[in-house]
């Protein structure tokens, strides 16, 4: 028995297990629909943290440029549904019929090339993992061969989410430009705005979190996880042994970049828009701060922290219209200065000892008790 006890804390079995029936029981029946949906959209953001969990607390690395995945899996998603909408109702108002409103207002007679191929729904599927996933190889090769890292590498990437944010307001025409894309009805003939689709949505979010998570998880046990947690405290020790320190450091990019676009792709769902103000690097910080709030350092962690910075936000917004921002300011400075490990450090080093502590205090009394 207390092998099998030893075997879940060590493979967070148990940690897993709550998270999913506070996810799929709790929340589903103490919250509205409204609540219930803004709750999904809170979870596409958990993607980005399980990213940064793997790129920046087990890879070592700080990306601050997680939102220009993000709205890449959004945009390929969006893209795809803004489509079938536009090949499903035709306005009588355009001009060109077939093709998104926003491109008939910018005066474009045709579709553009590089929007063809997101008629097919499996070819937009695949965009959402793999053009996130090229953007950060082109990204990773550039900068790891050449040995760019720590805080050069940050700053890097957030100059990339800036030029992307940038390049999407600026071609109107072909991207919706600040709007973004918007008035996203249906995917597959299937009303995505209906209640039951919201709520399909949400628990279809939910198991695909939990996929990626157990994804995650085997990566930390196996023999790639122990190379990534190397690299990150002795770099140079990784490579005097014969390892490409380079190449582990793409894939990791390349993985922290296909989650978080399944992230974004997820939001859309659910939303029903994407515009650039998820791509900037203020969102981009936003993210980070998710994942340092819960603990960097833990996979379950970073959502809870996700969680509990996006609740804070709302509870805040709703509460405190003219002080909000103020408030989720003062409780990051608040959890930079007592949490520097977030609230996975403030479980592992404080109150598991006291628990620990306390039932071996109890156990040393019924042994006195029973002598």
């Amino acid at each position: 028995m207390q092998s099998l006890k030893e075997w879940m804390i060590r493979n967070q079995v148990g940690g897993l297990a709550l998270l999913m029936f506070i996810l799929l029981v709790v929340f589903p029946l103490t919250l509205d629909l409204f609540r219930l949906n803004l709750l999904g959209k809170y979870l596409s953001f958990a993607f980005v943290s399980l990213s940064l969990f793997m790129l920046w607390g087990y890879g070592g690395v700080l990306s601050l440029g997680q939102g220009v995945f993000f709205g890449l899996g959004g945009y390929c998603m969006a893209m795809f549904l803004k489509l079938e909408a536009a090949s499903a109702f035709v306005d009588k108002m355009q001009s060109t019929p077939g093709i998104p409103d926003f491109m008939d207002w910018n005066q474009l007679t045709a579709l553009p090339a590089w929007w063809i191929p997101f008629k097919s729904f499996p070819f937009a599927v695949l965009a959402v993992v793999l053009v996130p996933s090229l953007i950060a190889f082109i990204i990773g090769y550039a900068m790891f061969k050449r040995r760019v890292g720590g805080v050069y590498f940050a700053i890097i990437t957030q100059a990339v989410a800036l030029i992307l944010t940038v390049l999407i307001i600026g071609q109107q025409g072909y991207t919706g430009g600040l709007n973004g894309i918007t008035d996203l009805k249906t995917m597959l003939g299937w009303d995505i705005r209906t209640d039951a689709a919201k709520y399909k949505l949400y628990y279809f979010t939910v198991f695909l979190l939990m996929a990626c998570i157990l994804g995650c998880m085997w990566i930390q046990r196996s023999k790639l996880g122990t190379l990534l947690l190397a690299m990150r405290d002795k770099e140079d020790r990784v490579r005097f042994s014969g390892y490409d320190v380079a190449a582990f450091r793409i894939f990791t990019f390349c993985l922290a970049a296909a989650l978080a676009g399944l992230g974004g792709a997820m939001f859309t769902l659910q939303v029903g828009f994407i515009s650039p103000t998820l791509i900037g690097i203020v969102p981009s910080i936003e993210m980070v701060i998710f994942a340092a709030v819960g603990g960097r350092n833990s996979l379950l962690g970073a959502v809870y922290g996700t969680l509990l910075v996006n609740f804070g936000k709302t509870y805040f917004s709703e509460k405190f219209p003219d002080l909000w921002l103020f408030a989720i300011a003062a409780m990051f400075i608040g959890v930079v200065l007592v949490m520097p490990d977030g609230l996975a450090g403030v479980y592992r080093n404080k109150v598991l000892p006291w628990w620990q502590s306390r039932k071996t205090a109890g156990a040393n009394g019924a042994l006195r008790a029973h002598s």
